[in-house]
């Protein structure tokens, strides 16, 4: 199925509405500034998180001013984060492409960063909505907390899928929560119909984030990461933890342990990522990943049957059906 074309159809219009505003957003006079800009620009494709913001603002009403500006106000938040957590992972690649920290250096990609992030607030500001500069402000603070709980938990011995989904929750389920609860109250949406739509972003995001993880089990360079670099990095996530929970092995128990603290080497962590598959690991976290995307499913139910309800539909089947 061409489920972009689906997922885009209602909102054609608006999404060239919105490409505009974004790039006019990001216009400088400083010519690096410009180079970084046009980097970041090549790996926008599909502008899914955006999307997302259009979808929910025509689901509950109309997409206004008000959406365009805060769909590239998260946007714009979205990619400062991408950039400052390449710096913090010391990643060179993101999604197969060369990071802005790798292809220029720390500093400018900190401040390049910093840059999105205050024009991420001024895009906010100009919806001239209280509520949706909360949403924004609430998400940045997320978005970093999550990383500095992700960074803390690598030094917790503990093997536990409450923190898993607590990190994966404030790291990816909120930027998600963020678009959809975002696009609703632009639309003038009601608080009911508004926390649902945060709810509706939340599993969309869980769904997305467990996804991804599952990817990290195989190799693919279209998702721009080799395997098992999630452990290369010192974190589990859910298949193994499923795993360690259910499995009884002390060889697995000790080899976690010394991929936390960073100690494992390439052929320990190779064996550990076999063990996870045939321990039933992959088949765990798929089905997780299924049953927030039924209720992601049901809360979508109590909508007449249209074509922005088909559309979410398929953005929902795309996010668990993805190959990167």
């Amino acid at each position: 199925m061409d489920y972009l074309s689906k997922i885009k159809s209602p909102i054609v219009l608006e999404l060239e509405a919105f490409n505009r505003l974004f790039e006019s957003t990001l216009s400088s006079s400083n010519p690096l500034l410009d180079c970084v800009v046009a980097h970041i620009l090549q790996r926008q494709g599909k502008m899914m998180r955006p999307v997302l913001v259009l979808l929910a603002a025509k689901l509950y009403g109309e997409v206004s001013a008000a959406t365009l500006h805060v769909a590239a106000s998260l946007e714009l938040l979205h990619n400062a984060s991408l950039v400052h957590d390449d710096v913090v992972d010391e990643s060179s690649e993101r999604r197969g492409q060369a990071s802005v920290n790798a292809l220029f250096n720390n500093k400018v990609a900190v401040l390049s960063g910093d840059y999105l992030l205050a024009t991420s607030l001024f895009q906010v500001g100009m919806t001239q909505h209280l509520s949706l500069v909360q949403i924004v402000s609430a998400l940045g603070q997320d978005l970093a907390d999550g990383e500095l709980l992700q960074l803390a938990n690598v030094n917790n011995m503990d093997f536990s899928e409450e923190v898993y989904f607590e990190v994966i929750r404030k790291k990816t389920a909120v930027l998600f929560a963020a678009c959809t609860q975002a696009g609703a109250l632009s639309a003038g949406a009601s608080a009911d119909r508004v926390e649902e739509a945060r709810l509706l972003g939340e599993y969309i995001g869980l769904c997305f984030q467990i996804k991804d993880d599952i990817f990290d089990y195989y190799d693919s360079k279209q998702i721009g990461k080799p395997t098992g670099n999630d452990m290369m990095e010192g974190k589990l996530t859910l298949p193994a933890l499923y795993v360690l929970r259910t499995a009884s092995s002390d060889w697995a128990q000790e080899v976690a342990v010394r991929i936390k603290k960073g100690d494992a080497s390439a052929d320990e962590r190779s064996h550990f990522i076999e063990f996870v598959k045939q321990k039933g690991g992959i088949e765990y976290a798929t089905r997780v990943m299924h049953e927030y995307h039924r209720r992601a499913c049901e809360l979508l139910s109590s909508h007449p049957d249209t074509e922005v309800r088909a559309a979410m539909m398929a953005y929902l089947d795309y996010v668990i059906e993805r190959t990167y």
